[in-house]
């Protein structure tokens, strides 16, 4: 007998980990594949992180339950961060340890909107937004950005949409990595607060930016939430641990839900976060790869005939209109792979209705991967 399916169960795939299984498959048949697909750093978490892990492990730590809100001294050491990066004076009570940003999200929507509350995204924009949205019965006002608004919404646009109840924003941001500075938070933040909508900034790529440093929503608006990872600077994607920034009045809220929903992050990947925390050497090493990486797509895509490609100021991709050589970009990305044994991700994960023509490119592997990827693409196009 078939199951009933919930209509909110209903949501896309993520074709960005679609693509990383048919990489996998193509590879167990002996290819070698160079991956551009995912947001996944090709190095492994510093060395301080998995030194304190070891530590724990050697003395038998019985790694059992966190408090739901997280390790007090690794909630301490984040708010620590924020004075380093951003010369922030952070209640450690507002930080919220999660499983991963995705339970970020969650905990945010589940804490500040009612099932059918309208939130605004950017399209161009990450594919779980509007999918973890979906599945909790809300409804995503999509604003449609191009390269001239740095692939950001405006104010106007959002005026534009009507009533919203919420705007998530992101900066650095995925696909595009273009960020937005403080005189657009601040007018964004003033829009929020003007007319009643929440608002969440996913600040995962901090950390990842190669010109302007990131401006942290915290520092223009006590009021928003942020959501946050060891994921992508910490390279911790498979740890599955991160952080929320949540005003005072949410924070009983906020432990309210996490202790019935997920109990407590990983005891262990907490550790490791917190060792992390000290290996900030390290990690600024593999930003000088990543910058590399980029500088070489950015200087090689165009005379390939990529277009309107995304500014890059920060995170580890390159956002680019394929128009010139493909108008189907899942054909295009399934060729890729095939053919030339490179995998990326085809634009319609990110914008369902304009994403047909675009691509994005991942330079979060080392710089002989990349220029290898480079390579094949430059073959499979000639």
């Amino acid at each position: 007998m078939t199951a009933n399916l919930s209509k909110r169960s209903r949501i896309a795939p993520f074709l960005a980990m679609d693509v990383m299984e048919q990489a996998r498959l193509v590879a167990a048949e002996g290819r070698d594949i160079v991956h551009m697909e995912v947001g996944q750093p090709g190095t492994p978490a510093p060395v301080t992180a998995t030194d304190a892990v070891a530590r724990a492990m050697a003395a038998r730590e019985p790694m059992g339950y966190t408090v739901a809100l997280g390790l007090p001294e690794l909630r301490q050491g984040i708010a620590r961060l924020y004075r380093d990066r951003h010369g922030l004076d952070l209640d450690p009570a507002r930080v919220v340890i999660t499983t991963g940003s995705s339970c970020g999200f969650i905990l945010a929507f589940l804490a500040v909107f009612d099932a059918g509350a309208r939130v605004a995204l950017a399209d161009p924009g990450y594919p779980a937004y509007r999918n973890i949205l979906g599945a909790l019965d809300l409804q995503v006002a999509r604003i449609e950005t191009d390269l001239s608004s740095g692939f950001q919404p405006t104010p106007a646009q959002l005026a534009a949409e009507g009533k919203i109840d919420g705007l998530l924003i992101a900066s650095p941001a995925n696909p595009t990595g273009t960020m937005l500075g403080r005189e657009d938070l601040i007018a964004l933040s003033n829009f929020c607060a003007d007319t009643g909508a929440a608002l969440i900034s996913d600040e995962i790529y901090h950390g990842l930016s190669y010109g302007a440093p990131e401006v942290s929503i915290l520092e223009v608006s006590d009021d928003a939430i942020v959501i946050n990872s060891f994921a992508k600077y910490f390279s911790m994607t498979g740890w599955r641990v991160g952080w929320m920034v949540v005003p005072p009045d949410l924070i009983r809220t906020i432990e309210n839900l996490a202790q019935n929903l997920f109990i407590c992050p990983p005891h262990v990947s907490q550790i490791a976060a917190l060792g992390a925390l000290d290996g900030i050497e390290e990690l600024e090493g593999h930003k000088k790869v990543y910058a590399a990486n980029r500088a070489l797509l950015l200087d090689t895509l165009p005379k390939l005939g990529f277009r309107d490609i995304a500014p890059a100021d920060g995170a580890f991709y390159i956002y680019a209109d394929i128009s010139e050589r493909a108008n189907d970009s899942r054909e295009f990305s399934h060729r890729l792979l095939h053919e030339a044994g490179v995998a990326a991700t085809p634009g319609l994960d990110f914008d369902p209705v304009r994403g047909h023509r675009t691509m994005r490119f991942s330079f979060a592997r080392t710089e002989a991967e990349i220029t290898n990827g480079v390579k094949r693409l430059q073959k499979f196009l000639s």
